[in-house]
C-alpha cells in the first residue's frame, strides 16, 4: 500500500527535476536539502465500526502524535528576467517566485486512552481502550512565494538576508497503522487486542511557510524556515475481531483525522 501511496509524489519530483535543470545557469534558481523537526496536532478524531452484523461502536481519540525528524527537497525559482524558461518577466516580479517542496516524516501517534460507546442488539455499554498507531507523512507542495532583500552588494544584488513567505496546494501521502486494546468492557461481551494492516490516504493539504534566507555565498545559501500544514485524511480498515470476541463478524473500521502539522528546519541550498 505505501508503494501505492507515495508512487505519485515520486514521479512528479522527478519531472519538475527534469523540467528545471535544462534551464540556463544564469537564472536565480535553487535546489535545497533541508531538515528539522515535526511536531503533529489534530482534533480529537472519530474511530468507528459497523458491522455485517447488528454492532457498532465509535470512539473518540484525543490524537497525541509524537514529535519526528522531517527531511526533504525544494526545487525553485525566483521570476528574474533571466529566470525559468528564459521569459523576460518585469523587474517588479523578482519580489514573486515558485518552489516545489517535497518531504517526509513519521506520523505515530503516541499511546493514549479514550472512552469509548457500544450498541449490540439494541444493549448500549460504555467502556476504555489503549489507542496507538504507526504511521508517515510525504508532502508534495507548490508553493507560491514572496520575497525581500536586505544588505545588497555587488555579489547579491538583491541581498545576502532575503525573508519570505510562501502559501500554496499541497498533496499529503499518509499511512496508518492502529492497533488498540480494551482495558474494560461493561456489558455482556468481553473483548481484547485487535490489529489492523497500514492504510494509505492522498488527502489534498493547505501549506504555508515563512523563512529567513542568507546568500553565505553568490550561489550557496542558509534557510531557516517555519511550515504549517492542514488536512483531513480518512481511512477504512478491514477488521475481524479475534480472542474472546466471537460474537463480531468482520466489519470495516473507519479512522477520520483533522490534521495540524508544524515544523521548523535548517536548509542548505545551491543557486544556478
Amino acid at each position: 500500500m505505501r508503494r501505492k501511496v507515495y508512487r505519485p509524489a515520486i514521479w512528479l519530483l522527478l519531472i519538475a527535476a527534469l523540467l528545471a535543470l535544462p534551464v540556463g545557469a544564469n537564472g536565480e534558481m535553487y535546489v535545497e536539502a533541508y531538515l528539522g523537526g515535526n511536531f503533529a496536532a489534530t482534533e480529537s478524531f472519530n474511530f468507528g465500526a459497523s458491522p455485517s452484523g447488528s454492532l457498532t461502536y465509535n470512539v473518540r481519540v484525543p490524537g497525541q502524535f509524537n514529535p519526528a525528524v522531517v527531511g526533504g527537497l525544494k526545487i525553485g525559482t525566483w521570476f528574474v528576467k533571466e529566470g525559468f524558461l528564459g521569459f523576460n518577466y518585469p523587474a517588479w516580479m523578482r519580489f514573486f517566485g515558485f518552489y516545489l517542496d517535497f518531504s517526509f516524516h513519521r506520523l505515530d501517534l503516541r499511546h493514549q486512552r479514550a472512552g469509548y460507546r457500544e450498541n449490540f442488539l439494541g444493549l448500549n455499554s460504555r467502556g476504555v481502550l489503549d489507542f496507538s498507531s504507526e504511521g508517515t507523512a510525504a508532502t508534495l507542495a507548490f508553493m507560491f512565494a514572496g520575497r525581500y532583500g536586505f544588505f545588497p552588494d555587488s555579489e547579491v544584488p538583491f541581498g545576502r538576508l532575503q525573508p519570505y513567505l510562501a502559501v500554496g496546494p499541497a498533496l499529503l501521502f499518509t499511512t496508518q497503522q492502529p492497533q488498540f486494546k480494551f482495558v474494560r468492557f461493561t456489558g455482556p461481551f468481553l473483548t481484547d487486542n485487535m490489529d489492523f494492516d497500514s492504510e494509505g490516504n492522498v488527502a489534498l493539504a493547505l501549506a504555508v511557510e515563512t523563512g529567513l534566507r542568507y546568500m553565505a555565498l553568490k550561489n550557496v545559501s542558509l534557510d531557516l524556515s517555519f511550515k504549517y500544514r492542514y488536512a483531513e485524511p480518512s481511512y477504512t480498515f478491514n477488521l475481524s475481531a479475534g480472542g474472546n470476541n466471537f460474537f463480531i463478524a468482520p466489519h470495516s473500521v473507519t479512522l477520520s483525522q483533522t490534521l495540524h502539522l508544524f515544523s521548523i528546519q535548517l536548509g542548505a541550498a545551491y543557486h544556478f
